[in-house]
């Protein structure tokens, strides 16, 4: 199954290969230009390219993305990465997937990463098995507590370091249909 694109108002995100994301980690940034994106100095930035790892050995492992991977994330109006964003695999035995995201410094502040979790959440609520997306946060990240509770997701627990959040999908249960 190809996956398509998840759009929002203002984003287009992108679902990682592993050739992207090899070409990527090895300082290719020329597969940007392949799948018709910008290339820019600022993405990947360090946080990304921390990340490439834990995408290329999930990838690594799939004979295609599933879409329960890692996505970039793309201003529609420049085709632009600004960052990337996605869940740590596919849906638990509860039916939980654990999203994350992460918006390069310059384009903080300016909703994106409200817009990329809130599309990330639509597209998984659709998915057949998911029954709740989960999330986690340092306490001092105040910008990504907003964020989960403009979702509307719920606080679960914290430690001395995390919070941790859940959003219980109400299409649950509801069949989806499948694109023939």
């Amino acid at each position: 199954m190809k996956l398509q694109y998840i759009h929002t108002e203002r984003l287009v995100l992108v679902p990682f290969t592993l050739a992207a994301a090899r070409a990527l980690y090895g300082g290719d940034n020329g597969v940007l230009t392949y799948l018709g994106l910008q290339i820019t100095p600022l993405w990947p930035d360090q946080e990304s390219m921390d990340t490439l790892p834990r995408i290329i050995k999930r990838l690594e492992q799939l004979p295609e993305p599933t879409g329960f991977e890692s996505w970039m994330i793309v201003l529609k109006h420049n085709a632009t990465v600004i960052g990337d964003a996605g869940f740590k695999g596919l849906p638990n035995q509860d039916g939980a997937v654990d999203i994350g995201y992460s918006i390069i410094e310059q384009e903080q502040q300016k909703g994106y990463g409200l817009e990329t979790a809130k599309g990330l959440v639509d597209w998984a609520s659709q998915q057949n098995g998911v029954k709740a997306v989960t999330a986690s946060c340092l306490l001092e990240n105040t910008a990504s507590i907003r964020i989960l509770e403009k979702l509307g997701m719920q606080e679960l627990v914290r430690d001395d370091e995390v919070i941790y959040w859940k959003l219980e999908n109400k299409r649950a249960g509801v069949p989806v249909a499948t694109p023939q």
